[in-house]
């Protein structure tokens, strides 16, 4: 997912040129495949290649793993709460800047 956020759309090929290491095509065929088959990215054709793009960015993704993990949770606010606690006085900051604007009717 990070070379296809990073550098965007590309076929299997153009994927396993740009990785460390040699890797078999059909692992990472099969990676995009299952990439695939859970809506993580789309597949279209150019010419006779298959090319893979992120259905959604990077941002996107990390927003939708937190709300994911928070419905796991038996108490969403203590989990919020909890997460809270831990991050860093930039991003608090950041916080109540959106929470702010937000509030005042603004798109954040």
């Amino acid at each position: 997912m990070d070379l296809l956020w990073d550098e965007g759309p590309s076929t299997i090929r153009g994927i396993i040129d740009r990785l460390p290491g040699e890797c078999a095509y059909t692992t990472i065929a099969t990676v995009l495949n299952n990439l695939h088959r859970k809506c993580l990215v789309d597949s279209g054709k150019d010419g006779r290649s298959t090319v893979y793009t992120a259905r959604n960015t990077r941002e996107h993704h990390v927003a939708s793993v937190m709300d994911h993990a928070l419905g796991t949770s038996r108490d969403r606010a203590a989990s919020i709460l909890h997460f809270a606690e831990r991050i860093p006085d930039s991003d608090l900051d950041l916080l109540r800047d959106y929470l702010s604007r937000r509030d005042q009717g603004g798109r954040a």
